[in-house]
């Protein structure tokens, strides 16, 4: 009876609010547009001027004591030590861990930030040359790709597993170049990798093919390795034709 009753109320209150205008709605929409032009614009033009980079992937919520954090300071190091800079979404956790191997080896540590209610500022470890701040995840997603020149992903959440499978679908289906990806962490990742081979592959909505899009291994030295062996034969240039 009281969930009713709450019900009942939210209703009312919703039939209280002034009709949207659809006029309205739609003037705002054309507003909108300049501002996600205006995002791609600031983010073609400064990401262009970094460099070849790596973008690093990974949970927000692991913690220093994490090996996953200690493994992306190392990935990041290794990283600037091939000549690559550094790629986060400028948060905490990996992302953070990652920015901090870059800054120790004073290589290139970029940020591309998004206002989230957990996630209010960039980490210490960004360099604020190379800060850049969105309003929109698909057009931060565009520069994770668009300038980089491989991926490497660590354990993480919803956010991660979305940059990922972006990512191999886009290789997947031609749209950019293949480029290394590479998921860090056997074990973390088994449990995916059977429900692909064992659901997908069997139902065949994937190819046997589709699994050399990306490597998975446990050796931050095999992860650098196999980006610098992929680049002795590769150009290094924006993605996306």
């Amino acid at each position: 009876m009281q969930n009713e009753t709450n019900e009942d109320a939210k209703i009312h209150e919703l039939k209280q609010q002034p009709a949207r205008s659809y006029e309205g709605d739609f003037e705002r929409d054309i507003w909108r547009v300049f501002k996600i032009m205006g995002e791609f614009v600031d983010g073609y033009d400064g990401l262009f001027k970094v460099g070849p980079c790596v973008s690093i992937f990974g949970s927000a919520r692991l913690k220093e004591d994490s090996k996953y954090y200690d493994m992306a300071v190392e990935a990041a190091q290794k990283l600037v030590k091939s000549g690559f800079g550094v790629i986060t979404g400028g948060g905490p956790g990996i992302m953070e861990a990652a920015n901090k191997g870059a800054s120790l080896e004073k290589g290139k540590s970029v940020g591309l930030c998004i206002s989230l209610p957990f996630e209010e500022r960039p980490n210490a470890f960004v360099d604020p040359k190379y800060y850049f701040k969105f309003d929109y995840f698909f057009a931060r997603k565009v520069m994770f790709v668009k300038y980089a020149q491989g991926f490497i992903v660590f354990p993480g959440g919803f956010g991660t597993l979305d940059e990922l499978f972006e990512a191999i679908t886009l290789v997947q289906t031609q749209k950019i170049s293949v480029f290394p990806i590479i998921l860090i962490g056997t074990e973390f990742w088994a449990g995916l990798i059977t429900w692909l081979k064992e659901t997908l592959l069997k139902e065949g909505t994937i190819s046997v093919s589709d699994f050399v899009l990306f490597h998975i291994t446990d050796s931050t030295d095999e992860a650098i390795e196999i980006i610098n062996r992929f680049y002795k034969t590769e150009e290094l240039k924006p993605n996306f034709t």
